[in-house]
């Protein structure tokens, strides 16, 4: 036999590529569009993942845009979580006022840790076996990940795996299961990134297909959300929003785009990225088996 040949056998097919939908269209007819093409799995009760922000926070998705957008997706509620850091969004009261201030008023809003938390189980997880997520979570069929996708202090960027990970963690339990390193509370580097990988395959196993993702490229600060208003503005332009089922491969794309900019324009998300060990979050999902990196981009 020569090299590469098989006695006959024949060559495990190629791995398709996943399909990553793109508009420019930063609108609710753009998420409309966008997720008329990713929904097929959705049933039951819709979870919408979103992140809704610190009080008065400038870079959130507009909640009239997600109020025009929800009627088509039916059945479905609003979901958050309490945070681990101290601020108004630390208890389930405080939490609710801040929804209201930003707008969250059109359709309840559930707050899955609010009566307690459950433990999902991470398959193959180096760092954490099990992630403590608010009990309210069981109550839900599927998941529609709906994310800003912009910088992170800690995580280089938030994306899709950011919004499942850190997003349903538990206030008081899974959002320290994620941070904490030994007797360090705020870790940083490569192993977090690990952990919010392991994190999100949690969500994503306890879902399996019925969940899916549109990140919204808009108001890309370097900082995440729970930055409200001391976050630093905006120094990258808006690029559209992207969506897929697949959630490595969302958030490969949106990274891509970042960095196809021009220098100037992608200066700073990169750093932050790169500075962060933002990229490992990408490798990780791929050795856990969280999705494809390969993808085809399908513009409408």
């Amino acid at each position: 036999m020569g090299i590469g040949d098989t006695d006959g056998a024949s060559a495990a097919p190629a791995k398709e590529k996943a399909k990553v939908f793109f508009t420019r269209d930063l609108s609710p007819e753009g998420l409309t569009r966008l997720y008329a093409r990713i929904n097929r799995s959705l049933t039951g009760k819709i979870a919408i993942k979103l992140h809704t922000g610190e009080p008065n926070g400038p870079y959130i998705i507009p909640s009239e845009w997600v109020k025009a957008f929800m009627p088509g997706v039916p059945n479905s509620t609003i979901v958050e979580s309490n945070v681990l850091y101290e601020g108004p969004r630390y208890t389930t009261e405080g939490h609710r006022e801040v929804l209201k201030t930003n707008g969250w008023t059109f359709s309840p809003v559930d707050i899955l840790d609010a009566d307690g938390d459950v433990n999902l189980p991470i398959a193959g997880g180096k760092w954490l076996k099990e992630l403590s997520v608010g009990k309210h979570i069981l109550n839900y069929d599927s998941m529609l990940v709906l994310t800003h996708f912009k910088g992170h202090p800690m995580g280089g960027f938030g994306g899709s795996l950011k919004n499942i990970a850190i997003g349903c963690g538990s206030g008081k339990s899974g959002k320290k299961q994620l941070h904490q390193e030994g007797d360090n509370p705020w870790a940083e580097g490569p192993n977090f990134m690990e952990r919010i990988v392991e994190g999100g395959k949690a969500i994503t196993d306890h879902f399996g297909p019925r969940i899916a993702y549109i990140n919204v490229l808009r108001a890309m600060s370097v900082d995440c959300d729970c930055m409200g208003t001391k976050a630093a503005a905006p120094t990258t332009p808006d690029v559209g929003i992207l969506a897929s089922t697949d959630i490595l491969a969302v958030d490969q794309a949106s990274v891509d785009m970042i960095y196809a900019l021009p220098p100037e324009q992608r200066r700073d998300m990169v750093e932050r990225i790169e500075s962060r060990s933002g990229l490992r979050q990408l490798t990780y999902m791929k050795e856990l088996g969280l999705g494809n990196d390969q993808y085809e981009l399908i513009t409408l």
